[in-house]
């Protein structure tokens, strides 16, 4: 069954069964053209357990990462999940990647350069949040 809120012309089934997108082309091509010095240090790939589950695994416990909820927009078929299957929020970023595969930390001077370079590759980069002094969590903090 096609469902309009999907902004999808295919069923349902085929929406959910489209293939997971492989990041390793890019990353390595991005990786190729900083060879002197080490601007990525950390990377992480969003699968089952959501970004906070995730990404705490690529950074330091002397450091938190903060995910700024408003930096992208999610896609529609997550919405669609949440409504359709009354699923709370926070068990939504637990259990999905909210339309975030992959995730690269980077050395802040370098963020544009980055972008730029991703852009190039036929990506679209966001820049997600940032990595401060802590403890080793993951925050996920809604918009200002």
């Amino acid at each position: 069954e096609v469902f309009p809120e999907l902004d999808e012309e295919k069923p349902l089934g085929q929406v959910l069964l489209e293939p997971t997108k492989i990041y390793v082309e890019p990353i390595t091509k991005l990786l190729r053209e900083y060879t002197v010095k080490k601007v990525v240090s950390g990377m992480s790939h969003i699968t089952g357990g959501g970004i906070a589950g995730n990404l705490c695994r690529s950074i330091g416990d002397d450091v938190d990462a903060t995910i700024s909820l408003d930096s992208w927009e999610i896609p529609n078929v997550f919405n669609f999940l949440q409504k359709h299957g009354n699923i709370e929020t926070e068990e939504m970023f637990r259990v999905f990647n909210m339309g975030i595969g992959y995730v690269l930390i980077v050395r802040p001077s370098f963020a544009d350069s980055i972008t730029t370079k991703l852009e190039k590759l036929g990506e679209s980069p966001i820049v997600l949040g940032d990595i401060t002094n802590g403890t080793g969590k993951v925050h996920l903090v809604p918009g200002e």
